[in-house]
């Protein structure tokens, strides 16, 4: 059986959850008007917190014209997609060993509310989950998918990787990301695989529950760095938690789910002057 790797990832949003501009705050004085500054923050709301599918700043995907190469182009809102210096995913690599605090995971089950909406299959959380990173809390909101990974160890893709995107009380945000690759039969996600949607059946809902906690490996060593989301606005200020152990789905499933969408993953991005560290 091939050795498969994981990859869970955890991203710190601070401030606002959305946004892709500056950090600089307006005057008083040159600040717009409550209307004003109320639809731009409701503008701003990265995609992961839509409960319900809205239009985008700029049409967007994974080829032609709306390809990751172009997306810093679309819309003002996306520069950061070309001119961030923190951009993720990317090759993780030549970690320097240190100690960093422990992922503690407070997962329940969820309603299956699975919803396919052209870029990804997401999973809907009843926000009863959470997880706690250096002591803060994040409520789990939504999990979804891409094909294949859009992390690469030493250069190498796996074959899915899953996100489980939290948000704190704050707004700031936590996103864990599950590497997977190609091995033996996941019965822990039987309860997604299920009530898979597709383009002609774009939601399903369920009262059949998952657990996301089945869905994460016990081993809890991880890596981290600063990066940013990997879909526009492309926020950076992420702090990514990466663990090692592996996480695998059989070949049907894998070959299920890209039955649906393939080839939804972002490019790996420079690295820039970042340090990877990984914990003791």
């Amino acid at each position: 059986m091939k050795f498969s790797r994981m990859i869970l990832a955890v991203t710190l949003v601070p401030g606002m959850i959305a946004g892709c501009g500056d950090s600089e705050k307006p005057s008083p004085s040159s600040s717009p008007p409550v209307r004003e500054r109320v639809a731009e923050a409701a503008r701003r709301v990265h995609h992961y917190f839509h409960t319900e599918e809205q239009p985008h700043q700029a049409d967007w995907g994974y080829t032609g014209d709306g390809s990751p190469k172009h997306w810093g182009d679309l819309s003002p809102d996306y520069v950061l997609a070309k001119t961030g210096k923190e951009q993720s995913p990317i090759d993780l690599s030549e970690a320097i060993l240190t100690e960093l605090p422990e992922l503690q995971f407070v997962y329940h089950p969820s309603r299956i509310d699975l919803v396919y909406n052209g870029h990804t299959v997401k999973e809907v959380e009843d926000k009863a989950s959470s997880v706690t990173v250096h002591d803060e809390e994040f409520i789990l909101q939504q999990f979804h998918f891409h094909s294949p990974s859009e992390h690469t160890v030493d250069g190498d893709h796996s074959a899915m990787e899953m996100h489980l995107v939290h948000q704190s009380e704050d707004g700031k945000v936590a996103v864990v990301a599950v590497l997977i690759e190609e091995g033996e039969d996941n019965p822990a996600f039987d309860a997604v695989w299920d009530y898979l949607p597709s383009d002609a059946n774009r939601e399903r809902k369920s009262p059949t529950t998952v657990d996301a906690a089945t869905l994460l490996p016990k081993t809890r060593q991880y890596f981290r760095y600063p990066g940013s989301f990997t879909t526009p606005p492309c926020t950076e200020d992420v702090l990514w938690l990466v663990l090692k152990t592996p996480v695998e789905l059989s070949k049907e499933q894998i070959e299920k789910f890209r039955s649906i969408i393939h080839g939804n993953n972002r490019p790996v991005q420079p690295r820039n002057e970042r340090t990877i560290t990984i914990s003791g």
